[in-house]
């Protein structure tokens, strides 16, 4: 393996990037999932992705062999499945909540990974990070309302997707301790596509031609977005380049706002605030203990 270059301007760009076309790629799953059966579109996408880790495989080091080698199968297995279950939920969330709402609570999921990577992976969590992941979590309250009239339970979506990203995130951690990060990466793309054509092709739809063009462009954002992130945290670390992460909020708030009609209420503003500030703290925090 080569030494990480952390080119910090360079890896910036590329988060800033891959941010953008992340949140172009959730307007077009909206588009879909509104038209068609969500798990559906998810199994075609997961399609393109598994050809797309599979292609890499055989071009990284030691090929396929090296690639499909793990002593923690069931766990990447977990892992990949846990994914592909992730994106069906938050997909649904961005139908039935909008694009800007869902994003505002699933980017709580920083703060989940803190505040469950002590269960999970035995690592300690300060008191400064207890209050900044309740500072975040306050920030999901404001944002679902649960105090004012009835509650509706579809809020509640994207934060069950935020909470499965995040115990996919830490099973991440867990399994780079002794498996490579392209071994990782294809068990993610293959066990998720396998899961997802198992159930994925009991709702097949016939599809307009039109949509077939925007399923194209969905995949191709897909891999263009993961290969960007994988060269953005080859040119720089991880927690020079992270809390840039957080543009995707912007980005997926103007294709709300501009395609799709959606608004930005004040309590939804309010609370993404506090998340997104109590996440960079918490990032900060980790970047100081390192």
């Amino acid at each position: 393996m080569t030494a990480q270059s952390n080119n910090v301007p360079l890896g910036i760009a590329l988060m800033i990037a891959t941010t953008m076309v992340f949140a172009f790629q959730d307007g077009v799953s909206r588009h879909l999932a509104s038209e068609y059966n969500v798990l559906m579109v998810v199994m075609i996408r997961y399609w393109f992705f598994a050809a797309f880790v599979i292609a890499l495989a055989v071009r990284s080091r030691g090929g396929l062999r090296a690639a499909i080698h793990t002593e923690q199968i069931w766990v990447q297995i977990l892992r990949g499945v846990l994914l592909a279950s992730e994106v069906c939920v938050a997909v649904l969330a961005f139908v039935l909540l909008g694009l800007i709402e869902s994003t505002a609570v699933f980017i709580s999921y920083p703060l989940l990974i803190a505040a469950l990577s002590g269960p999970i992976l035995g690592e300690q969590v300060g008191w400064r990070r207890w209050s900044a992941i309740a500072v975040g979590f306050i920030g999901v309250t404001i944002i679902l309302e649960p105090g004012w009239g009835v509650f509706d339970p579809a809020s509640v979506v994207p934060f069950i997707a935020a909470t499965m990203f995040a115990i996919y995130g830490l099973l991440t951690r867990y399994v780079a301790r002794r498996d490579r990060a392209s071994t990782s990466f294809f068990y993610t793309g293959v066990a998720g596509a396998v899961v997802m054509t198992a159930v994925g092709l009991w709702f097949w739809e016939p599809m307009i031609a039109p949509d077939w063009g925007w399923m194209g462009v969905l995949c191709l954002t897909g891999v263009t977005g993961h290969w960007l992130l994988i060269r953005c945290y080859e040119a720089a670390e991880a927690s020079a380049v992270q809390p840039f992460a957080y543009f995707q909020l912007m980005f997926v708030s103007i294709i709300g706002i501009t395609v799709f009609g959606e608004t930005i209420r004040l309590n939804v503003a309010i609370g993404a605030g506090l998340i997104v500030a109590a996440g960079l703290f918490t990032l900060w925090r980790e970047r100081t203990k390192r």
